[in-house]
Order: structure tokens, then sequence, then C-alpha cells
């Protein structure tokens, strides 16, 4: 042995070269074209795809064909494919007889491990290339099985003009999936890459029925179908034109792309029903809005189980000019009100407030920031539930600023909003009315988020019920989940903060149809809020119910403002759409171990005191039980007839008689009283009680009592305005100015303000800080 070896060795090493040679002879990657991008719902329906790079529609690679086309193209193409190993002897040398005898090439003789290699060679067609392809075909035998070989073969082989693979052909030429292929429909794909050119429109279409009809009848006589099919398939007609492929969710498909699956296939978490019913829903409202000159929209539905995407619309069919093709879903946007009740319920987890505490309602300015309300109106104070129901600014910027901007914005990063890239004091107080931007991904999925925390916090027995990975974005891709269940003792937002925030929305006044929906059983719960953000350019409406977050927002992509484009009026009628259309109708339960009942006073919405009339139980968090008592109700000292208020200096403590009061602040109390007519003021003091050094503390210099004002025009004919002046005796107090009981300015320090009133008689009413009102008469003489 060692001899023959020795004999041998020159001819062994060769061998062991040629061998090695062969082995690494097919690349570890056979194809490198380019791919279109190619996206599926969540059962492998096809939403839509992109053509490839190089102009062609090439859908990756599958790993399974469908059994119609598989039995047609080997029975047409490599009826011995099975038993092969690569090479066919007997189709080779069938093929030399044919040539021979024609004096031309008729036949290749090529088996489908043959045709693999050229495809991804695409060299020229020559006698080495074909021995080439022999050798290749047989090492490519080696490293696949016959099943990945067909389906390389089915990914690659060309099907006519740009179309490349057997389930872009499918779509193209017959607008279905490959599964659904008639056998009529896989006979003609079958024959069909063997001369791609017949398929062009107008042309050849009797010799491709004839190849087509021709392969069917083999089939038959196979066994593959009986004569019955066989009858139906011949009158199938040859596909005249290409068909549009799907285009379900164009924008998430553009956003594929942009997030790095370009030339991938992405099967998603959309439900195609679903994205159906809500493109029609969408496009319907669509119509509604553009009377209005409102071009855009768009929804977003997560289940809040998973964050997993239902739904994706991502704009309207408003045509290029009104910028169809922006994903208004991942476009930033002012956020308006949107973010009130991640504030609501931060304030309640953290025992500043109770639902119903009252808050300042008047107006205020805070370091040159003078926010309104939408309706430019003040209640004076109002429940903290009924001013996250109504949407005001003004309790929320003061809401704000106890709990301090700084932390609310530590609590929304850490809630998932990665759209504030800017330092915390570059938004300051505006933060919770719109002075950040927000996308209606990262905030449809903060509403979904908290909806989590409450849900997961019933799953978890013992102490540790919270994981903070429960707050997290959407995902799209039907593989994307949380896995991680890493169980602690708090959350960013507390279960029972979060329950009473979600029980105060449900109270969010519904539109059009939908005001009266506790009357119907069949009624959805949902907690909603709406946005709007100055300038009406950007109208919100986020809702949820204990399986699914809905949102919607509504306005023009280049940010144009119009009347009328409110939360409300624009966004809200969707949503309520929406959710109808929804199955199911789940709402929370209520985290009863992290809940307290306590008596609170129903007039401050505080923890009551023995001062407190009415009292009511309320629930509340475990922070709540150490919020402060009611500071509203106070012991006041009245005279014998209750007319005037007393005190031990005017009056003998025998004929005094104490009271519980409830006293608002002077300035809440003067706008409180005009929508509250129940509200008794203080009884003023009796005469003799009143400190006779007392002076008043502000006086108008301009315009005085009953004064006849002239106001000149200026130079560009515009009208002129004239200067108010007050004098106060305390520098730093603010005065609140009303003209014609409309509210107009808020000065401190210098009391001085422009005012360019229309002729006629006005009144002018100043109330300071302490509840002092001055008020005056006054009229404009015109100019004629």
């Amino acid at each position: 042995m060692r001899a023959f070896l020795k004999r041998n060795r020159y001819y062994l090493s060769a061998f062991f070269l040629l061998l090695v040679i062969y082995y690494f002879s097919l690349p570890r990657t056979i194809f490198r074209e380019s791919y279109s991008t190619v996206l599926e719902d969540r059962t492998g329906k096809l939403l839509g795809a992109t053509i490839a790079a190089d102009g062609q529609w090439r859908f990756p690679e599958g790993d399974t064909i469908p059994g119609k086309f598989k039995a047609a193209l080997v029975l047409f193409e490599d009826k011995r494919f099975y038993s092969h190993p690569g090479v066919d002897v007997f189709s080779l040398g069938r093929a030399t007889r044919q040539n021979l005898a024609a004096g031309k090439i008729v036949s290749g003789g090529s088996t489908l491990s043959m045709q693999v290699i050229r495809l991804s060679r695409n060299n020229s067609r020559t006698l080495f290339e074909k021995l080439v392809e022999m050798i290749l075909a047989t090492r490519l035998e080696w490293r696949y099985s016959k099943e990945e070989i067909l389906a390389l073969y089915a990914a690659h082989a060309p099907f006519g003009g740009n179309v490349v693979g057997i389930e872009a052909a499918c779509w193209r030429y017959f607008g279905r999936d490959a599964a659904e292929l008639s056998w009529s429909e896989a006979a003609l794909l079958a024959v069909l890459p063997n001369n791609p050119s017949l398929i062009h429109p107008g042309k050849n279409r009797s010799v491709l029925k004839a190849k087509r009809d021709r392969l069917l009848k083999r089939l038959m006589q196979v066994g593959e179908m009986d004569s019955l099919t066989y009858e139906l398939a011949l009158t199938e007609p040859i596909p005249e034109h290409p068909v549009a492929l799907p285009r379900l969710a164009p924008h998430l498909l553009s956003r594929l792309i942009k997030d790095g699956y370009g030339g991938r296939r992405v099967v998603s978490s959309i439900d195609r029903a679903m994205q159906e019913r809500i493109t029609q829903l969408v496009n319907y409202h669509h119509e509604r809005l553009k009377g209005n000159r409102v071009f855009n929209a768009a929804a977003l539905v997560v289940e809040v189980k998973t964050g997993r995407t239902l739904a994706y619309v991502g704009n309207t069919n408003a045509g290029v000019a009104h910028g169809e093709a922006v994903d208004i879903i991942t476009a930033r946007r002012s956020t308006g009100s949107i973010l009130k009740p991640i504030l609501f319920a931060a304030m309640l987890d953290e025992g500043k407030m109770l639902q119903s505490t009252l808050q300042p309602d008047v107006p205020t300015l805070i370091n040159g920031f003078a926010p309104r309300n939408f309706s430019k109106q003040y209640d004076g104070a109002v429940a903290a539930n009924q001013a996250l129901i109504r949407s005001l600014n003004i309790p929320a910027v003061h809401q704000l600023r106890e709990f301090r901007y700084e932390k609310f914005y530590n609590l929304l990063q850490h809630a998932g909003l990665t759209t504030l890239n800017q330092p915390a004091d570059h938004y300051g107080l505006s933060l919770i009315l719109g002075g950040a931007e927000g996308t209606l991904w990262e905030i449809t999925g903060l509403y979904a988020s908290m909806a989590r925390t409450l849900n997961n916090f019933f799953e978890s027995p013992g102490s540790n019920r919270y994981n903070k990975q429960d707050f997290h974005a959407p995902a799209y891709q039907l593989r994307d989940s949380i896995v991680n269940k890493n169980n602690e003792a708090a959350s960013w937002l507390s279960a029972a903060a979060v329950y009473l925030t979600f029980d105060a929305l449900q109270e969010v006044y519904r539109p059009g149809e939908e005001t009266g929906w506790r009357m119907f059983h069949s009624s959805k719960r949902v907690a909603w809020k709406t946005g709007t953000s100055h300038g009406l350019r950007d109208a919100w409406a986020v809702g949820v119910n204990g399986e699914y977050a809905v949102g919607v927002w509504a306005g023009n992509a280049d940010g144009e403002g119009r009347s009328g484009l409110t939360g409300t009026e624009s966004a809200a009628p969707l949503l309520f759409d929406i959710f109808n259309q929804l199955p199911g109708n789940e709402w929370f339960l209520k985290p009863q171990n992290e809940l307290h009942e306590v008596e609170v006073c129903t007039k401050s919405g505080m923890r009551a005191t023995e001062l407190c009339e009415p009292r009511e139980k309320q629930w509340v968090t475990r922070a709540g039980l150490q919020s402060g008592a009611c500071r509203y109700h106070k012991p006041v000292h009245l005279s014998h007839d209750g007319k005037h208020r007393v005190h031990s200096a005017c009056e003998s403590l025998s004929n005094i008689k104490t009271e519980s009061w409830f006293v608002l602040p002077p300035v809440q109390e003067y706008y409180y009283k005009s929508k509250n007519l129940s509200y008794r003021s203080l009884p003023p003091l009796r005469a003799d009680c009143v400190n006779p050094a007392s002076v008043a503390s502000m006086d108008v210099i301009y315009p005085r009592p009953n004064a006849r004002i002239f106001i000149p025009r200026q130079l560009n004919g515009e009208q002129g305005s004239a200067l108010f002046e007050v004098v106060h005796r305390q520098p730093g107090t603010v005065i609140y100015w009303h003209l014609d009981d409309h509210y107009i300015a808020a000065t401190r320090g210098t009391h001085r303000i422009p005012v360019a009133p229309t002729a006629g008689t006005h009144k002018l009413t100043l109330i300071d800080d302490d509840g002092n009102i001055v008020a005056l008469t006054f009229s404009v003489v015109s100019e004629n």
C-alpha cells in the first residue's frame, strides 16, 4: 500500500486538488441580484412590494413553491429531476440527436439544476459554459436538497418583461398568491421561462396557449388532473397585460426601506382585513375633511397586549400636490393637549392631587408665559378630572408647575417619547400645551403602554407586579415582542393612577352620534383624549380600551392651519368609527390592591376635614392618602343675623356665630361665581368692624371714570391705541385687565398696556391678587 501511494502520489495530489477546486467551485451565495422589498400581513398575505433596484420585479427567495407549479415544471423541464445527480445523460443524448438532425441547436438538454447555474452566472451560452454548468450542477446537488433547488429556480426564472420569479409572476399576471394558482395558470408559468417573450401583450398569444395546452394534456395523462379539470383548464384565457400589485400599506412599505429592510421579505403584524377597513374609513373621512381644505389624515391601531400594529394607514389619497407620500404616523407634529392624561396620572401617582381636586383656572402669567384656554374663558376653579375632560390649558399649566416640568420631561422620555431632543428648559411649561413635538407612532404607543401596565398588573401575584418594559413603542413585525419579564415593585406609572385616569377619560364628550353612548348597551367604553395644536395645524385623537389603542391625526402635511381643525371635530369622528369596527369591548379591571377609599370634600375635591360639608367617598392612589386636606372650607364669624362678618373687637362673643364657609381665593372667586350661581361670597364686614385706616390699594391713572377719549388712526390707516395705566400699592402684585368682561392682559410691576377699543361705551375691570376690584366706564369718540 505504501509503495502504491508512493508511485501514484502525483496523481493522488492532483485528484485531491481537483476535489478541493470542485468543492469550492460553487460560490457560497449563488445569486447576488437585488430584490424587491416585500411586505406581508401576519398570515403571509401580500400587502405591497417595491420594484428591485435593477428595475425588476424579483421577490426574495422563498422556501416553498406551489404544488401545481412544481408538478407542471418538473414534467415540462426535467421529468427525471428527482433521480439524476444534476446532469441527465439521457436528456443530453436526446438533445444531441435533435440538434444534429436539425442542423442547429433546438434543444439544450439542461436539467433544472443546470438552469439554476446558468441563471446565476448569466454568461453567454457556449459549449464550454455548458460544461461548466454541468460540473457546477452536480456541486449544487451536493449542497442543496431537490426542493431547495426547485425553490431557487422558481425565485430566479424569467417570466417575461421585468418579471422574475414565480411569486412576482403570479401577482403581476394573475393578481393572486402563488398558492392559489389554478392548473391552467401553473402550466402557463411552467412553460414561460423557456421562452419569456411569449408573454408580451398583444403578441404570440396562440403560440403560448398551444404550449400551455400541450402541457395540460400531459399533466392529465400522467394523472395529475382528471378529464373534467383538464377541459375547464383549457378554457381559461391567457392574461392580456400585467396587473398592479396590492398597495394596502404603502407608507409602512416605505418605512421598511428607511428602517434598513430594503430588498427583504418582512412578515408584519398587520391584520389585512382590518387594514382594508381602516383604509376605507380614512379615505371616507378624507372626503369630509377636504371640504375644509384639510387633505391629510392617518390612523394607527395597536394591540395592547403585545404592542403589535394591526393597522397602519399613513396618509390619505390626497394626491402628490398635498403630500400623500408623507408618512404622517412617523412625522413629528406639535402634540397639543394629547399629553395631559400622562401628567394627570403622574400627579395622582405622587399624591399631589386627587381626581377632583380644584385647580386654578384664572388669567395666568408665569415669567412672561401667559397660557389661555381654547375657549378664551375662565372658570376660576375647576375639578382636576373636569379640567382633563374639557382639556383646559390653564389648570394643566398649574399642574405642571407643581409637578415640575423637568420631572415630566424625564417621565415622557422613560415612557417612550424620543422626539424630545432639546433640554427640558427649552420646553418649560409649554411642554403640556404642544410646545414639544411627538409622532402618532410613539403617542399611540404611550397610551397602549399605560393600558398594558394596567392589564399586566393582574398577571403577576405578590408585591412585584410591574415591568418597566411594558412601556415601549409599537412593533410592526410579527416577530417583534418583549420576551424578558423582570417584575418590579413599581413602574413609570402605577396601575391605580392609570385606572383613575382612564376612568376620567371615559367622560370626554364624544362627537356627533356618539354623544349618548351610555344609553346603549352595545356602546364601547373608550378612554380617549383629543389634542389641537397652536394655529389649528394638528388635530389629534387617541383612545384605548382593554384590547386596542387607536391613534388618529388630521391636518395638512405642509402644516397649513385651517379654521375648525380641532381634535374633536376633525379627528374624533374617525377614531370612533374605527373603534366601532374593532371586535370585542373589553374594559379594564380595577386594581383594588392599589386603591384606597377615602372621604373627600365634594366642593374642593380634597381630603375632607370636619369643616367640609357635603362629603363623598372617592378612590385614591396610595400616595393620595397623604395628599393635602381641604383648605377651602374655613370657619367664618358672623353677626347674629348672619348678614355680616364680625370679630371680637366689634361684637361680643355671645352674639357671634361661627359657620363653615367655602371660600375661594379672590381672583378664582371672581370667575367662579359667574359660572356657579350657588356659590356664596363671604358677607361683608359690618361697618363698625372695618378698620378706618384701610385705604384703596389700586387706582386708575388713565382713563378716568366716565372719560370720553379720542383715539386717532395711525399713518398707515390702521386703528390706533390708547395707553391705559394703573398704579398699585404693592409693587409685585399682578393685576388682571378685562375690557367689557373679556380678559385682555395681566401685568406685574409696571401696570401699563396699549388698548384699542372701538367707538362707543366700554367697561374696564381690574382685579388684583387679593381680589380687590376696580371697575369704571369710559367712552371712545369716533372720528365722525
